[in-house]
Parts: structure tokens; C-alpha cells; sequence
């Protein structure tokens, strides 16, 4: 393993470290020598010298004051000893990421979530992810005062995804109906709706309805709303009486729209910026929520080689108002989008400052690679009247007229019957975007999106382009 370079030792010295402490990290560094073969044998051993560099590695970060606390000098000190951290824990992970999932899954005989894994990978290798006391430690302090402890798992599952056979089990996995809804599907089946606080599922008739209902926060997404969505989701999925899904918010509690409807204003930049999202949202997000509007749920049977055997209904989208960032990406995934007149979409990520989920991959089928870039690169918008905004929607109608189209489309959709619905988005999907380029995809998102999320570039744009607003409602 690679150890710090004569200067970053002098530099990480003059920072105010304990020479015995910085000289007893370099040397656990250099003992993380790992085999070419790696076993479950090795991975004992290899893994108590990996727990030699993190401890040596959190004494040094001791010894400084806490982030907001270090002036200049100390906060680069400890960001060299954190990246050294980071090697330290992508080496060992490389090494042994797919024998620790095949341990944890009882080799793939257990599909374990992907915010669950991360925790028993604590667990079993201490340091090599955070524990779930420091992960809620560090969910209590604003984003700029974060030490950036979640990268590691994000880290993590980059490798579980790099490897084809572990990383699309996970996804398997991740499809899976959360064991909570079949506990409320009874429920949801005798009633035909269910209050989930920030979401609201629906039966009417063969149409499955999940609403937005985050509405003092112009139904933002955040760690609130991310179970519930993903709920709604699979009852829909799960109920034999359904036959198409519909996405739509629900009236917002907001000065300039109090009583509209609104879709989304994605993700929810007032909880980011004071520190309350976790990195895992995004992961759970993509692989949960919006992968099962696009693919379904998986089955208890997981073959890695067949075509996909996923349970999937068509969805539509009624988009009032607007629907922003998160709201625009789940356009991507849905069937049918009907729209209000005068409402807009976007994709902000430039303001934002992070990566807008699976759209980078998917918005260019839609609308063209060079107005896909301008999109996410330049923040350009796309009223829903323009040629863009024309590509991304159906049907622009009078919102009075909302209600009919919806009505007259799941009409529509209810004759022809689910199973071909299935079976014709299945076969959509093969020339757009398979498993595999999703698996990939993610192995890179979960790297760039924890970046994304702890740089001080996200901390200024956030402060500039949207805590200074002080926007009304969020």
C-alpha cells in the first residue's frame, strides 16, 4: 500500500500532528500489503491490518479540533490524512468486496439491501464502512461541518457493483418489495388507500395512485419521503386489481401555490444544506423508488444470466406546475407523462452541484445528446410547450382537462391488460438500457455523487444559489 510521500508527511506534521502518531500510520500503511488471491482465509488477516491503518488513521484526526474548528493548515492536513484513509479502504475493498458480499448473502442466498450491507460490512470488518452511530453523528451537523464518514460506503458498494455477478444480485435485491408492504397490503386491498405521511397510495378502479404529500416542502424528495414513495410504489406493483400506476402530487401548503397541485420540486436542498440527508439517499433512491417505476419488482428467484422475469405495470405522470430536478428524472421512467399547460421542467445539477440521479444516462434518449448536456451542464429548462419539453411529455393540456386524460388513458390501458404491458416494456428496455449498463452505471455514481456531495463547490452553490433566496416553503 502506498504510504504519504515525504512532503504530505512534512505537511501533515506542520499541521499540528504527533510525529509518533503520523509515523505509526505511514507504517500501518505500508504493512496493507495485499495478495494477488484473496480468500476468505487471507481476509482475516488482511483485515486486522487494514484496522491497524484506520485506527492510526483516526488517532491523527484526533488530535486536531473539529471541523469547523481547524483553521486552514489543519483542515489540509486532515483532508491528506482522509484521502490516505480512502486508498487505504478502496485497496482492501477492491481486494475483497465480492467475498465480503458473498459472506454477508450466504453467497447470493440472501438478498440484503443495499443500506443494510453497509452496516454489516461494519460489522464484519470494522472501519472499512462507519458504524451506525457515527453515520447519525454526523447526520446531526450541518453539510459544510461533516467529517464525510458516509464515503466509505458509498465507496463500498462501487466495488459491489463494478463486479458484475455481486453487483447485479444487488440490484436484484434492491427490487425486492420491501417487507413492510406486503405487511400493508391487506390493509391496502380491504381499504383501497393508504395514508404513508409523505406519500399517499390510492386504488380507483384499475388505476393505482401514488401522491406526492410532501407538502409544506413543495413535495421535495428527502430522507423522509424515500420509504414511503418506495411503498406506494410496490403496493401498486403488488395489487392484482391494478393495472396502471399514476404519479401526481398532491395540493402544497406554500404561500405562491398554496391549494395547486404541484409534481415535484426534487430534492429537498434546505434539508441538504443543514446536513439532514444522508449520502445513502441517492443509492436507495435509484435502485428502490425509481428503478421499480422503470423495471418492476424482482422475484424470489434470482437467475443472473436469464432475461428479466420482474413484476411491472405501465405508469403514467400528470405534471402540474412543475417538476424540477428529482421530479424531471422520474419522467425518464414512467410510460405516459400528461401535462399542465405553462408548467416546466429542469434539471439544475450545475445550481446544485451534484449528479441528477440515472438522467445523464437516460435524458439524451429523449431529447438528443446536445440538449441533454445543455441541460445538465448549462441549466437550461424545458417548458413543457417547447420542442424539449414536448419530447419529454404526451399530451400538454388545460389543467382543467387533467382529470379527464387521466381517466380516459387508464380506460385505455385497462382493456389491453397487464401481462403485455410487462412484457412490452421488457422489451423496450432491452435496446435502451439493460442491467448490466444500469450496474455500471451505478459503480460510477456511487463515486462521483459522494464527491459531488461533500465538496466545498456544493456548500457554495447551495449558499449562493438557493439559502440565500431564503425560499418561501422549504
Amino acid at each position: 500500500m502506498e504510504q504519504l510521500r515525504q512532503e504530505e508527511m512534512e505537511f501533515v506534521a506542520s499541521a499540528g500532528a504527533l510525529p509518533a502518531a503520523l509515523q505509526e500510520f505511514n507504517a500501518a500503511l505500508h504493512s496493507l500489503s495485499l495478495p494477488e488471491r484473496t480468500t476468505y482465509e487471507t481476509m482475516a488477516a488482511d483485515a486486522g491490518k487494514a484496522r491497524a491503518v484506520y485506527r492510526a488513521g483516526e488517532v491523527l484526526l484526533a488530535a486536531w479540533p473539529a471541523k469547523p474548528a481547524r483553521d486552514e493548515i489543519q483542515a489540509k492536513g486532515a483532508e491528506t490524512v482522509k484521502a490516505a484513509l480512502r486508498r487505504a479502504r478502496n485497496s482492501f475493498a477492491g481486494s475483497y468486496a465480492k467475498i465480503i458480499y458473498q459472506r454477508i448473502t450466504d453467497r447470493y442466498l440472501r438478498f440484503v439491501r443495499a443500506e443494510e450491507l453497509v452496516h454489516a460490512v461494519a460489522a464484519l470488518c470494522p472501519g472499512l464502512c462507519p458504524t451506525r452511530e457515527q453515520v447519525e453523528a454526523e447526520l446531526t451537523v450541518p453539510l459544510a461541518d461533516k467529517e464525510g464518514v458516509e464515503i466509505s460506503q458509498t465507496d463500498f458498494l462501487s466495488h459491489v457493483f463494478s463486479c458484475r455477478e455481486t453487483g447485479n444480485h444487488l440490484v436484484h435485491a434492491m427490487q425486492r418489495p420491501l417487507p413492510h408492504s406486503r405487511e400493508h397490503l391487506e390493509k391496502f386491498r380491504r381499504d383501497g388507500r393508504l395514508d404513508l405521511g409523505p406519500a399517499q397510495v390510492v386504488r380507483q378502479g384499475p388505476l393505482g395512485c401514488v401522491y406526492f404529500n410532501n407538502l409544506p416542502h413543495l413535495n421535495a424528495e428527502d430522507a423522509t419521503t424515500v420509504v414511503p414513495l418506495e411503498t406506494a410504489v410496490d403496493l401498486v406493483l403488488l395489487d392484482p386489481e391494478i393495472q396502471l400506476g399514476l404519479l401526481r402530487g398532491n395540493p402544497v401548503q406554500h404561500q405562491k401555490y398554496q391549494g395547486r397541485r404541484i409534481f415535484s420540486s426534487g430534492l429537498n436542498l434546505s434539508h441538504l444544506y443543514h446536513g439532514k440527508l444522508p449520502l445513502m439517499f441517492y443509492l436507495t433512491r435509484d435502485l428502490g423508488f425509481v428503478n421499480k417505476l422503470y423495471r418492476g419488482l424482482s422475484g424470489e428467484a434470482y437467475d443472473p444470466d436469464g432475461p428479466e422475469a420482474t413484476l411491472e405495470k405501465p405508469w403514467l405522470g400528470a405534471v402540474e406546475g412543475f417538476a424540477i430536478g428529482g421530479g424531471c428524472q422520474l419522467l425518464l421512467v414512467l410510460d405516459y407523462v400528461i401535462a399542465e399547460q405553462g408548467a416546466y421542467c429542469n434539471l439544475p445539477a450545475r445550481k446544485e452541484g451534484i449528479v441528477p440521479g440515472v438522467a445523464p444516462m437516460r435524458l439524451a434518449r429523449f431529447i438528443g445528446e446536445r440538449q441533454a448536456q445543455a441541460g445538465i451542464l448549462f441549466d437550461k429548462g424545458f417548458p413543457v410547450d417547447s420542442p424539449e419539453g414536448r419530447a419529454l411529455v404526451n399530451e400538454v393540456l388545460p389543467s382543467a382537462e387533467i382529470d379527464g386524460a387521466i381517466e380516459r388513458i387508464a380506460a385505455g390501458a385497462a382493456g389491453s391488460g397487464v401481462v403485455s404491458a410487462g412484457a412490452n416494456r421488457k422489451a423496450i428496455r432491452i435496446g435502451q438500457e439493460s442491467p448490466d449498463l444500469f450496474r455500471q452505471y451505478m459503480a460510477l455514481y456511487c463515486r462521483v455523487q459522494a464527491d459531488c456531495h461533500f465538496s466545498p463547490a456544493l456548500i457554495q452553490n447551495l449558499q449562493q444559489y438557493w439559502i440565500s433566496r431564503n425560499r418561501p416553503g422549504t
